[in-house]
């Protein structure tokens, strides 16, 4: 039971598994070599983190969809910086604004949207609705 709470919840979390599943598929389309069309690889990369966020997003994973979203920047920044031959400063140019807030990665009208940006429900009371085959009269 959850601590100042009457009811009972079911808490799940993301496997190391899943989540090293989806840093293969990440590290698979942005080798630093790439030269796909940018607009096309982010379509793709918001595909696949979206989708997989969205399964996980009644689980206790905030942190873990903050990790992605670095885990999936810095595989961005280094393909560009390869593909550019940027530096850091050149990077910082591109991508800070004024104000210093960091823009997102954007290309032909594609913007890369964050994970953590995806709302999580985690306190799901199920009630009496599940019935329990071992205690009499719940089926």
């Amino acid at each position: 039971m959850a601590r100042g709470w009457s009811q009972w919840y079911l808490y799940t979390f993301v496997s190391h598994a899943a989540i090293r599943s989806v840093h293969a598929k990440v590290r698979a389309l942005t080798p630093r070599t790439s030269q796909h069309d940018l607009a096309k690889l982010l379509r793709r990369i918001n595909q696949i983190t979206h989708g997989w966020a969205a399964y996980f997003q009644h689980a206790v994973a905030q942190r873990t969809f903050d990790s992605l979203d670095h885990f999936t920047w810095c595989r961005l920044i280094r393909m560009l910086t390869v593909r550019h031959r940027w530096k850091w400063r050149d990077i910082r140019r591109r991508y800070v604004m004024p104000n210093g807030q960091w823009q997102p990665i954007t290309a032909g009208g594609i913007e890369w949207n964050r994970t953590a940006a995806i709302a999580i429900t985690r306190h799901r009371y199920r009630g009496n609705t599940i019935s329990n085959p071992w205690v009499p009269g719940t089926t």
